[in-house]
């Protein structure tokens, strides 16, 4: 038999899952708010004291009420906060499993579809699958088989608060750890994100790529264009972020791929800048820039991937961003690339010596990180001129200079 304190507690129970499924939106909005004040934080034994062994009724009436009303947003929030008290308590896995029954996964990722949604309703939403995730291996599978990368994904993409954005970020990286069978799905997802509008968004799902790349091992040939293209940003963060995934991926197959691209994205097309907006010309010196930039990094790095850049033309596309006299940071990060392959390749200064005569060529290595601030208008026709498809108008030039 029961004691009269238990059939006091139970009573009580009973009351308030009375008062509950009787009442309408602003009184359930009300409890709502008493049962996140009240317990927050507590774990599963201690909502079962608070709910006299009956929490689990309660939470079938939250998961309940969230499926028939999620689409509205009626007190999405809440009720999204209400159950996450439930899916977070230590010793609490019982109402993970119970929300996991009742299809909270496949709730949970339509709320992310949902556009007339806000944005914080969906941010609880993708911080309780975090809670799913977290719990294990089968866990982040099933939300992998549930489409959830996609639907993540593009959120991710399309979210226009950095918090929200910040959350799935932190959910995409949790699925992409102890989770070999879905791990290159991850990875995948977070490729399809880099052409997306957003810097933030762009550079979060660089930094999880960059941390994936070790134990995804051989990177998908799909990430090269986005990956060129992020480095084409005129932000320098979503720049940086590419610069690092880059020399991630030089151990990988596609690094022949990806020298390819960096090399063309420093030779503009003759005369290019005549035409260009000013918008296009800003991205165009942002291109250059990093192309120069990251091309030194890896240079520095790797002699072998010196050598390859070398074979792709790398010093003729050097002195092209050299002479660009519209971007002076293009051209110091030119300069200081270039006579790096000068002072390591014999050749190269051979090279580079025939190409801009002698007097430029002193010019260049006297004060390579400050001599184009000296250099004149002709001196950079030269160096610009270094990608002509017809060498005799270079050799007229040079003709010129003597």
């Amino acid at each position: 038999m029961t004691s009269v304190k238990e059939q006091e507690a139970i009573k009580k129970l009973m009351a308030f899952l009375r008062e509950w499924d009787s009442a309408r939106k602003v009184a359930r909005s009300h409890i709502l708010d008493n049962f996140i004040e009240s317990n927050s934080g507590k774990t599963g034994p201690e909502l079962e004291l608070e709910f006299s062994q009956g929490a689990s009724l309660f939470l079938a009436r939250l998961t309940a009420w969230l499926r028939m009303t999620y689409m509205y947003g009626t007190c999405l929030d809440k009720l999204l906060k209400s159950i996450g008290i439930f899916l977070s308590a230590a010793s609490g896995r019982r109402y993970l499993l119970e929300f996991l029954e009742i299809g909270g996964v496949l709730t949970l990722l339509e709320i992310l579809g949902l556009n007339h949604l806000r944005e914080e309703d969906k941010r609880e939403s993708v911080k309780l699958l975090q809670l799913v995730a977290n719990a294990g291996r089968k866990y982040k599978e099933l939300i992998c088989e549930s489409y959830g990368v996609r639907s993540i994904a593009e959120f991710l993409a399309t979210s226009t608060s950095t918090e929200a954005q910040e959350e799935a970020q932190l959910l995409l990286d949790s699925l992409g750890r102890g989770n070999p069978k879905y791990q290159n799905q991850v990875y995948k997802g977070l490729v399809a994100v880099l052409p997306c509008s957003s810097p933030r968004a762009q550079q979060l799902s660089l930094q999880t790529l960059r941390v994936m790349q070790e134990a995804v091992g051989e990177a998908p040939r799909g990430v090269v264009e986005p990956l060129l293209a992020a480095l084409r940003s005129v932000h320098l963060e979503v720049q940086h972020e590419a610069i690092q995934l880059l020399r991630a991926l030089m151990a990988c197959e596609v690094r022949p791929a990806l020298l390819k691209g960096l090399v063309a994205l420093l030779t503009p097309p003759r005369r290019e800048a005549f035409a260009l907006s000013s918008e296009t010309a800003q991205g165009r010196r942002a291109e250059e820039r990093a192309g120069a930039h990251s091309r030194h990094i890896l240079a520095k790095e790797s002699a072998t991937v010196a050598e390859e850049l070398i074979q792709l033309e790398v010093v003729r596309s050097l002195m092209v961003a050299m002479g660009n006299q519209d971007h002076a940071v293009s051209q110091r990060h030119a300069s200081i690339s270039l006579v790096y392959f000068v002072c390591t390749f014999p050749s190269v200064e051979e090279t580079v010596r025939l190409a801009v005569g002698d007097t430029l060529f002193q010019l260049f290595m006297d004060s390579p990180e400050t001599w184009y601030t000296k250099m004149d208008s002709f001196q950079a026709e030269i160096l610009a001129s270094s990608g002509m498809d017809r060498p005799q108008e270079l050799a007229m030039l040079q003709a010129t200079e003597g």
